[in-house]
């Protein structure tokens, strides 16, 4: 290609970069934040409450109009803060690019910016270069490229020039190489086929934009909530105003703006004004409780998901693998050898199958076996940091590995056997071979090849057999190509190793060449896998047990997915669905396999994204679990995407809602312990605050419409008088409440939490039994409170001797004791309340506060003044008390009630 054709390519497809989206101005995402129907009712009735008392109107509305606008301002803050991910994922996306490659261009080898790359420019990959385009490859001399990331498959893929004839999935494509994946082995040239959005990599980066940000279960909830409320708010200050104006006299542009003000300020006093700053600070609290276990969440609202969910689709390659290549057996001519231990750390026994000891004829076939496959490595072994790596191929490193397990040292090979030659592997020839001098035997050369056994197997004319070397026979090339039918058959790559021993004048005489590989001696075959965690396994079953469903999706080949799932305890039944079926399945038909399918291989990104989907549609709540780019459009989709953090790409990252610290799918398992100890935790303070505010209603609209009955009238008979003023209830809302709400927050799990089935999607936040409970609890509140009103005043049914101002200090009083005998009710709508009483020291720590602050508030002559409040008697404390612990008595009699109930069934 010429320069100025180059040019014209450039100027018609553009530049080789993965455009992002425009980003969201800061202010629309800000105001993004009040869209909620309580929230902005909220703000609504603040400034209405504000501007009437900027009219010199006599109310106290400045106190609680100052503190509804914080905690709506706080919300909308934190809810900013914790923003959409999709622009910072393109940029991970974008960062992935190589910055330069190196083309051919007027027959002149060049090197440009990446960006500057188009469709037809020949590109030269060379080992570790990143990819810079998609491209079909026209030559390859061992090209190898890691392509986990994309595809996961977790070896590197030898590339050749072969045409394919046939559609096949993206791990199958051995034709092509991706942008963004590494050039591991070898050197090739490509043709470049598609660059930017059109390569695979930009695939991905179309769907992360196509996704669109889905809400959890816990935000459409609190929303539905929010809307319920915000009804009852509107209801509510319609009925007050509404009757207030039937019953009393109200005449004039005045006293109906007085009515004005108090039917606002019933309304914003029904609403839990704390629910939205308990939220943040529970969710924020079960964030850092998170991170203490290794999953670090980075989206707050996407805590308690994790809890909800009851399908993990995970990935396999780094996931429930290690991604670490392992050497599980050793198959000689005098039998095999088992190895223990996973990953790069040469630990672990090494056993001879069947039992017994490694010795006479077995032992000098396999430690000659992997002398062989160690000494025609490339890859380098290193411990840093107290943790073992591999540089190089991740088979050659295995290899190096179970040569260290079999004590074989690298020090001794090296001193003796030196390499002086190397023919390097190749797609056509599938073999690599070494070249060494042998110290023991000077005379002598050694020439160590490995490869694929098939191919192998046919260069070998003669086999070891104990420390002879004898004929290989029709009949023994038929028993090994079974051997390796078996390895294959426990999802083991195979390996086959043979040597040749040539004097120093043959070696000069042939050459260092593919010659070389000719009349060998085979010695074995070597088993490898990426291993499962040795910790998934009971991670798995516990999800099991607590009723979420695994699913490994995987880009691996399907017999290695099986048997690693069937390893796991994943029900796999043998068979995996592979990318190619999905691709020909009908949204109803692929909805009716993710129900029953467990395991899915050779899958594309497109596939992963369609089984989340399709699990979606069908009801579920799915967490999905990835490391590489291929997982980022999956990630993002899923109800709750969880990247791996120690070998997670950025890109995964970004489109993630929590990242594990330490890769380790069971910390997957105690998120989702904890994630449900989360939800179980919103639901005990949500019902302990409704309760207290639908008391709260009850006592003003009941107190309102039978003022006359209680005898509550103000001086001379006429005019409106509160059974509970407006600074009384936003004390109990935002000072008496809070502190306990917060502490429910941080209630203990229960015990029996992980053996309960998954919340189901369509249950919401408040059941009816928790509906059930609350209105119960308001009618005990309201009725006690009213009593004591009634008794505190001179007339109505009860006949007292108090003044006014006496009786609203013994009904506010009350009301606050009820909050405090009603937190303990709320921590379940079925277990006594008296079970693990003193479990949650937070708790106690909290009624004591608001004891305090309540003693206060009767007694300080400053928050006397203010609060319209008078000192009251021991006496008086006792009453107030009694009344308010029948709600505990009463509602520990329903719940035993209900369980009597259940137990009959």
């Amino acid at each position: 290609m010429s320069k100025e054709e180059a040019q014209a390519r450039l100027e018609r497809y553009g530049k080789n970069e993965l455009t992002a989206e425009k980003p969201v101005p800061a202010w629309r995402k800000f105001l993004a934040q009040f869209q909620d129907m309580l929230v902005i009712l909220l703000l609504i009735a603040t400034l209405i409450s504000a501007g009437l008392w900027l009219y010199e109107r006599d109310s106290a509305l400045p106190y609680e109009a100052i503190a509804i606008f914080a905690v709506v301002l706080l919300n909308a803050i934190m809810g900013y803060v914790q923003q959409s991910r999709a622009e910072e994922a393109m940029a991970a996306l974008r960062q992935m690019t190589a910055a330069q490659a190196n083309v051919f261009r007027d027959g002149i080898r060049q090197s440009i910016p990446a960006t500057d790359i188009v469709p037809g420019d020949i590109i030269i990959i060379e080992e570790g270069n990143t990819i810079p385009a998609d491209a079909r490859v026209i030559q390859s001399t061992a090209l190898q490229t890691a392509e986990a990331a994309l595809t996961g498959e977790s070896l590197p893929v030898l590339k050749d020039n072969l045409t394919i004839t046939e559609e096949v999935g993206l791990g199958d494509r051995d034709n092509m190489i991706f942008s963004g994946t590494v050039a591991v082995y070898g050197h090739g040239r490509a043709v470049v086929t598609a660059t930017g959005m059109q390569t695979e990599m930009g695939r991905i980066a179309g769907m992360l934009k196509e996704t669109p940000v889905e809400t959890t279960p816990l935000q459409e909830e609190l929303h539905r909530v929010g809307k319920l409320l915000g009804i009852v708010v509107i209801a509510i200050a319609v009925v007050i105003i509404s009757t207030i104006i039937l019953i009393e006299d109200v005449r004039g542009f005045s006293a109906l703006f007085d009515v004005l003000i108090l039917g606002v300020a019933l309304a914003v006093a029904a609403v839990p004004e704390s629910l939205p700053a308990v939220v943040t600070v529970v969710l924020s609290l079960g964030v850092q409780r998170m991170a203490r276990k290794n999953a670090i969440v980075r989206h707050l609202a996407a805590v308690e998901t994790l809890g909800s969910a009851n399908v993990i689709a995970s990935d396999k390659t780094g996931t429930l693998t290690k991604n670490e290549m392992t050497v599980l057996a050793v198959v000689t001519a005098s039998g095999r050898v088992n190895f223990e231990g996973t990953g790069y750390a040469p630990e672990g026994e090494v056993r001879r199958e069947g039992g017994g000891k490694i010795d006479g004829a077995l032992e000098f076939e396999f430690v000659r076996t992997l002398a062989a496959a160690d000494r025609a490595s490339n890859a380098v072994l290193h411990e840093r940091n107290g943790r073992w790596v591999v540089y190089g191929d991740p088979t050659e490193g295995a290899l190096i590995v179970a040569a260290r397990k079999a004590g074989l040292e690298a020090e001794v090979l090296n001193a003796r056997l030196e390499r002086i030659g190397e023919v390097p592997f190749s797609s056509e020839r599938k073999l690599m071979s070494t070249v060494h001098t042998d110290t023991e035997q000077k005379e002598r050369f050694l020439a160590f090849t490995k490869g694929a056994p098939d191919v192998l197997l046919a260069r070998c004319t003669q086999e070891l057999v104990g420390e002879e070397i004898k004929p290989l026979t029709a009949e023994r090339r038929a028993e090994i190509l079974k051997k390796n039918e078996e390895l294959a058959g426990e999802a083991l790559r195979t390996i086959a190793v043979a040597f040749r021993t040539m004097s120093k004048a043959t070696f000069e005489q042939e050459g260092l060449d593919e010659d070389v590989e000719k009349e060998l001696v085979f010695l074995g075959l070597i088993g490898m896998i990426d291993p499962p965690r040795s910790e998934a396994k009971d991670a798995v079953a516990r999800a099991m047990s607590a009723g979420v469903r695994p699913i490994m999706i995987t880009g691996d080949h399907p017999k290695t997915a099986t048997v690693i799932a069937e390893s796991l305890g994943i029900p796999a039944h043998g068979k995996a669905v592979t990318g190619t079926e999905l691709e020909k399945m009908s949204e109803e038909e692929l909805d009716q396999t993710v129900q029953t399918v467990s395991v899915y291989a050779r899958v594309n990104p497109e596939h992963k994204l369609r089984i989340v989907e399709a699990l979606k549609r069908t009801g579920a709540i799915v967490a999905m679990t990835g490391d590489g780019v291929n997982d980022a459009p999956a990630l993002k989709t899923a109800d709750i995407g969880i990247a791996m953090g120690i070998t997670g790409t950025d890109v995964s990252k970004e489109a993630s809602d929590v990242v594990l610290a330490d890769d380790n799918f069971a910390t997957i398992v105690g998120a989702v312990e904890e994630g449900r100890a989360i939800f179980s935790n919103i639901r005990k303070f949500l019902r302990y605050l409704l309760s207290s505010n639908l008391g709260e209603v009850m006592i003003m609209f009941f107190g309102l419409l039978l003022a006359d009955v209680i005898g509550l009238t103000a001086n001379g008979g006429t005019g409106i008088v509160l059974p509970l003023l407006a600074t009384q209830i936003l004390w109990i809302n935002l000072i008496s409440d809070g502190p306990p709400a917060l502490a429910l927050g941080v209630d203990p799990a229960d015990p029996g939490l992980m053996r309960e089935p998954p919340r189901p999607r369509e249950e919401g936040v408040i059941t009816h039994s928790m509906w059930t409970g609350i209105i119960f609890t308001g009618v005990i509140m309201a009725a006690g409170t009213l009593l004591v009103l009634d008794a505190s005043l001179p007339e109505g049914l009860i006949e007292g001797s108090g003044s006014l101002q006496y009786a609203q200090t013994m009904a506010f009083n009350t009301v606050v004791f009820f909050s405090l005998f009603v937190v303990f009710n709320s921590r379940s709508d079925k277990q006594s309340a008296f079970v693990g009483l003193f479990s949650n020291k937070w708790l106690w720590g909290a009624v004591l506060l608001s004891v305090l602050l309540q003693v206060a508030v009767i007694y300080i002559p400053f928050l006397q003044q203010a609060f319209s409040t008078v000192s009251l008697s021991l006496g008086d404390w006792l009453l107030c008390a009694a009344v308010a612990s029948s709600a505990l008595w009463l509602r520990e009699l329903s719940k035993i009630i209900v369980r009597a109930m259940e137990n009959r069934k």
